[in-house]
């Protein structure tokens, strides 16, 4: 997001104007398929996992290993819900008001899709079955049917910079960062169910615990952290990071559960956060302008995208330690993104050159660089290996 947003009034949210979606609207799925989506039916548990299903968030589908909360996004590891969906790289273009999608076969751009006013993000939904575009300022979602690549009529949703799903299922949570507030919806027709006014600014990336009872949100522009608790739909903790300026970003929680790593694009780092006791965090540098996170296929590493200097730092989790720095040739501004079904590329937009940048994960080395529209901003890799998604540009379980 552009520092210059902060200078923007507020706006007074608009809790009725939600528009449902209808059944047949194209991808958005019912609560019906929530086992297929899951890529089979929920089998017998072993006692221990039992008592784990028995902790965590109700409905939320159980931990496939304690040890690794991303073991269901191994290679090509694709839910039966989107086997068959082509593979593309979906790209909102905040200042174009369109969406490039890119065949990441080709490295071309394929097709243009006109969306909503400042697209921010493309987000997948908790079902897998819809592409949900973040249109900021024009108060819509924009639904693309990720199968067909067709988009469907916009949904009115007052401010949403960001989308994520409850782990159950349930909701979607609106990041709504100018009308300051958290806004809990029905995951599929997008009717508002609470609205959570929030004391901070700029709330706009989380990630939630193990057991799904809560999340930690960023908020870019006072430099706050935010503990929200996800049942009741609650903020049960805030915190300022000890940095003058901080802008936190990204969040994403560690393989193992126990830390919640933030980006931080003023600090030039990340924080290092125990969520359950939520104490003041540890720093890490990474580079100027640290800003996106995304996980390896086999959970040993994680991509940071450095905006400010045009790199890629490498951090690995079995190590705690940062191992490996890429460089962009001539430059650029990595921003928002993800990896590809087989682990290989990660895919990253380039948010002041217009164009996206396709990067080798074993090697760092640049496979291409593809002009888009103006302002790209937190495109989707799709269709990505996990049993559901907590949202973004793909938090995959």
């Amino acid at each position: 997001m552009h520092p210059t947003r902060l200078a923007r009034a507020v706006r007074v949210l608009v809790t009725g104007a939600a528009l449902a979606v209808l059944a047949t609207l194209a991808g958005c799925g019912s609560q019906d398929h929530a086992d297929e989506a899951l890529g089979t039916k929920a089998a017998p548990q072993p006692q221990q996992k039992k008592k784990q299903a028995a902790q965590a968030l109700p409905g939320m589908p159980p931990v496939l290993d304690a040890s690794d909360l991303y073991a269901a996004d191994r290679p090509n590891q694709l839910s039966p819900v989107v086997r068959d969906f082509p593979s593309r790289v979906y790209v909102p273009n905040t200042n174009s008001n369109t969406v490039s999608v890119i065949d990441p076969k080709t490295y071309k751009v394929i097709e243009t899709i006109p969306v909503g006013t400042q697209p921010q993000h493309v987000v997948p939904s908790w079902d897998l079955r819809t592409l949900w575009v973040n249109n900021d300022r024009g108060n819509t979602l924009t639904p693309i049917d990720p199968k067909t690549g067709e988009a469907g009529d916009p949904v009115d949703v007052h401010d949403p910079y960001n989308l994520y799903f409850t782990p159950n299922g349930k909701y979607a949570i609106v990041m709504a960062s100018l009308d300051r507030r958290l806004v809990f919806r029905d995951a599929h027709t997008m009717k508002t169910v609470k609205a959570v006014p929030v004391s901070c600014y700029g709330v706009n990336h989380a990630d939630f615990s193990p057991d799904g009872r809560y999340f930690i949100v960023s908020c870019e522009f006072s430099g706050e952290l935010l503990k929200v608790d996800t049942e009741r739909m609650k903020v049960i903790g805030q915190q300022k990071l000890p940095f003058h300026g901080a802008m936190p970003q990204d969040v994403k929680i560690s393989p193992d559960g126990k830390k919640f790593y933030i980006a931080d694009m003023m600090a030039d780092g990340m924080w290092v956060l125990n969520g359950d006791t939520f104490a003041k965090p540890d720093f890490l540098p990474t580079g100027k302008g640290c800003h996106g996170l995304y996980i390896s296929r086999d959970s040993r590493e994680m991509y940071i995208s450095n905006r400010g200097e045009g790199s890629i730092s490498v951090f690995d989790f079995t190590r705690n330690k940062l191992t490996k720095k890429w460089h962009l040739p001539n430059g650029g501004s990595p921003d928002m993104g993800g990896v590809s079904a087989d682990g290989k590329v990660l895919w990253l937009s380039g948010r002041y050159n217009s164009e996206v940048y396709a990067i080798d994960t074993r090697t760092g080395t640049q496979l291409a660089r593809i002009k888009v529209g103006s302002g790209p901003h937190g495109l989707a890799v799709y269709p990505q290996p996990g049993r559901y998604s907590l949202g973004h540009t793909g938090i995959f379980r």
